[in-house]
């Protein structure tokens, strides 16, 4: 029987070879578990506005990809149903922006997931909630898979 940890890095295996996005941004993942992810993305030249700071769509990108890993973590495909992001602080060329995600709620159907994201001092740069529905289908089946009903 697989155990939760292994589901979630089974999905995160099926999952990463199509995400031409989270890799194109040059993303890489730290870590997932069975609800939770872990993302870093480094700020290029490219992602830096005309204010000198890094545009809002990057950090968002980044805090939207770790909530894509860690809702996506059971075995049961989920896309967002609607997500919030405050920006708390800018991010600046060359930082490293780490975005750590847990599920708050996950039922039968829908979950809720918090995502932070901070640069490499520690400093909180935003905030983002993510809701999630599960739609149909599985990363992979197995009859050993638990909690793959429903």
């Amino acid at each position: 029987m697989l155990t939760p940890e292994q589901i979630a890095q089974r999905c995160t295996e099926i999952m990463w070879p199509d995400d031409h996005a989270a890799q194109g941004l040059g993303m890489k993942i730290v870590a997932v578990g069975p609800g939770v992810a872990t993302l870093t993305m480094a700020v290029r030249q490219d992602m830096v506005n005309g204010h000198g700071t890094c545009h809002g769509g990057f950090i968002f990108a980044v805090a939207d990809s770790t909530f894509a890993y860690a809702c996506n973590s059971f075995n049961h495909r989920a896309v967002a149903a609607g997500v919030d992001i405050n920006f708390l602080a800018p991010a600046h060329l060359g930082d490293l922006l780490t975005a750590q995600g847990h599920a708050r709620h996950q039922g039968g159907r829908s979950g809720v997931y918090d995502i932070e994201v901070t640069n490499q001092d520690g400093k909180l740069i935003a905030v983002f909630r993510g809701r999630a529905a599960r739609i149909k289908g599985h990363f992979f089946e197995s009859e050993e898979t638990p909690g793959t009903e429903g």
